[in-house]
């Protein structure tokens, strides 16, 4: 099974992701370190030589089908960029299997996990005042309304408000499993009904071993 997790900035993609990968045994990827090792360089400077971060997005999208071309990406899961269900992204996973999934939280508990990096994707330590902590609110506010129409294209949309990391991830396998085995069943019911149409188209053409069943 392959998925994808995407969300706002701070809601979990990289922490749950990575727990939920564990419990579905496979391997976790982060894409933006992908597309760091790809591109040689941070995600900060490699934006900063594009003009749009539309085009950004169509640059950092070969990073995706890089990814997504190695045999290790067959079975596991990857954390998208907040942008991961727009632009070149998209484009790349509507050829791609997978199920995509997108995490949802409060703004005021994705503000609590807010962190910060600086051009060299490394963690800076910061303290928020209080008038910087509702500016961020608002950011993230911001954020969701901007997003959350491309969310909607997501195969699942998993709302993790008020979850530790273990239950959130435990939440999104559960969901993850109910897909999966709709997804399988709809595959056998598609396989009969294809095999009882060649079986009628056969018995039309005057199959004998049909006719005899008569």
């Amino acid at each position: 099974m392959r998925v994808f997790v995407t969300g706002v900035s701070c809601v979990g993609k990289t922490t749950i992701g990575r727990r939920v990968a564990e419990l579905l045994g496979v391997k976790f990827l982060d894409l933006d370190h992908e597309i760091e090792t790809f591109f040689g360089t941070s995600i900060e400077r490699l934006q900063n030589k594009f003009l749009t971060i539309h085009s950004y997005r169509k640059e950092g999208a070969r990073a995706l089908v890089h990814l997504l071309n190695r045999p290790d990406s067959r079975d596991c899961v990857i954390a998208l960029p907040p942008s991961g269900l727009m632009g070149g992204y998209l484009e790349v996973l509507k050829k791609s299997s997978g199920i995509t999934v997108a995490l949802n939280d409060k703004p005021e508990n994705i503000l609590e996990r807010i962190t910060f990096y600086d051009i060299d994707s490394k963690p800076i330590e910061k303290k928020l005042t209080a008038n910087e902590k509702r500016l961020h609110l608002k950011e993230i506010k911001k954020d969701i309304t901007h997003f959350r129409k491309s969310y909607e294209r997501a195969d699942l949309q998993v709302d993790i408000s008020g979850l530790d990391i273990e239950h959130a991830a435990g939440k999104v396998k559960e969901a993850l499993e109910v897909i999966d085995k709709a997804a399988r069943e709809q595959g056998k019911s598609e396989q009969v009904m294809q095999a009882d149409g060649e079986s009628l188209a056969r018995f039309f053409a005057g199959d004998p071993v049909l006719r005899s069943k008569e």
